[in-house]
């Protein structure tokens, strides 16, 4: 089975193991009536997975808005956790590259937890092994792990 099989089945809560990395996933939509549910989930989480549409240029500043609201939540300001953005839809003509989603999100101003970003597309895999080795190397402990998607 290979990554994109692994990946590709994630809605709600899954488990997937991916590499030695076992990882307790969290899909939680991007859609606002979903939004009150992150926090919940906050608390037991030791890695975030952030996808952005590289294509919506317009919902940029909603995602922006998020990302701060996250960030400032006392369950995660207070953790030194990773944080992976993945700008996604990277196949979509008018895609903005991942050093354009980086300006527009101001990642550079998130000096308290690592973080790194890749340019994926997630129906072809592209972009993904890297992201997720990334992320593996940089969780303190490669036991059970929650991340929020």
């Amino acid at each position: 089975m290979g990554l994109l099989d692994k990946l590709s089945g994630w809605l709600g809560l899954k488990k997937k193991e991916v590499n030695v990395l076992s990882f307790t996933v969290f899909d939680m939509s991007g859609q606002s009536r979903y939004r009150n549910l992150w926090e919940h989930y906050y608390k037991e989480s030791h890695a975030i997975i952030f996808v952005i549409d590289s294509g919506d240029k317009l919902r940029m500043v909603v995602a922006k808005e998020e990302l701060d609201i996250f960030l400032n939540h006392e369950d995660i300001r207070s953790k030194r956790i990773p944080v992976l953005f993945f700008a996604n839809k990277t196949d979509l003509r008018d895609a903005m590259s991942s050093v354009k989603v980086s300006q527009m999100l101001s990642l550079e101003t998130i000096r308290d937890k690592p973080w790194h970003i890749c340019a994926s597309n997630a129906i072809k895999g592209e972009g993904l092994q890297e992201g997720l080795d990334w992320l593996q190397g940089n969780t303190a402990d490669k036991s059970d792990r929650h991340a929020l998607v």
